[in-house]
């Protein structure tokens, strides 16, 4: 596993590796079982942002190089602007995946970290995590309301890339 300390708007860069939130951001665990025999089409389809561009409503931009440490990302959900940086990677035979960070505009502060797990079963199974607090005022406004909505895309994530490897 590797991992940076970039321009992100946080100190503690890897902090979805842990199981313990830091003080002060809220913590999202969300799994999906993709199903049998999806792992490597899983983790190429995550790695090429294909997740996200099959996640209704998010726009990733023509030629964003693959997801690797480094790889900056300005993901767009209608109106709203998320800048993010591949902050960790993992790639070990039956465990894959990426996390990134949030860079200043992004209406979040903190990171979240997209893992796809071949399960004993040969299953695979992807975990999105999210160690999070409201960055821009209106999403602090919100309260619970932007933490279901956050829920609600970890979700929407699990569905698109279960259909991208076809599971529906």
């Amino acid at each position: 596993m590797s991992g940076t300390r970039a321009g992100v708007t946080y100190d503690a860069v890897g902090m979805t590796k842990g199981a313990a939130a830091p003080e002060g951001f809220r913590a999202l665990t969300v799994r999906t079982r993709l199903g049998g025999g999806a792992y490597e089409d899983a983790v190429r389809v995550l790695s090429g942002w294909g997740m996200h561009r099959g996640t209704p409503g998010m726009r990733v931009p023509v030629g964003t190089p693959a997801a690797a440490l480094g790889v900056r990302v300005e993901l767009r959900w209608g109106p709203v602007r998320a800048p993010c940086e591949v902050v960790w990677t993992v790639a070990e035979p039956d465990r894959a995946g990426f996390a990134y960070g949030t860079l200043p505009g992004h209406p979040e502060c903190g990171e979240e970290s997209f893992v796809i797990r071949r399960l004993p079963d040969g299953a695979a199974e992807l975990t999105v995590r999210a160690y999070s607090r409201p960055a821009a005022w209106w999403l602090r406004t919100a309260g619970p309301f932007g933490r279901c909505g956050q829920r609600a895309m970890a979700h929407l994530y699990g569905r698109a890339l279960r259909r991208a490897c076809g599971g529906g």
